[in-house]
């Protein structure tokens, strides 16, 4: 199944919004014991961009773990790439993610809108 993104300027396609906000982030292809280099992805409660230069093929399941800055919560959980941009990195969707892990991405995404949201009103006030 390829889930090659659409982009239409500015219209977003995406069903979740995305933010950054993780620390300790690790990748491994599933059957390696190596760790990927990565860089801070985009996060949404269904999976992830992670910016890397290692190209995996769509339908790869790798296994990531990583902080939430916010609430500091540990998650590890398998996700398999929907699709690859050579040189930039993979978009993944997360397989088999316990759902309070989940409900906790959904509760840090929601307070990082609200802080931005109440930024922007200040930021308007001045």
């Amino acid at each position: 199944m390829s889930a090659t993104p659409k982009f239409r300027i500015g219209v977003s396609t995406r069903e979740w919004s995305r933010y950054c906000s993780l620390t300790d982030l690790a990748l491994t292809y599933e059957g390696q014991s190596e760790s990927v280099a990565v860089h801070p992805p985009d996060i949404s409660p269904k999976g992830m961009f992670i910016n890397t230069p290692v190209h995996f093929p769509e339908g790869s399941v790798l296994k990531v773990s990583f902080c939430l800055a916010r609430s500091n919560r540990r998650i590890e959980t398998r996700c398999e790439v929907r699709y690859c941009m050579p040189g930039l990195g993979v978009g993944v969707e997360f397989i088999g993610i316990d759902p309070s892990d989940q409900n906790a991405i959904s509760r840090e995404i929601q307070s990082l809108h609200r802080k931005r949201r109440r930024s922007r009103k200040a930021s308007r006030k001045r």
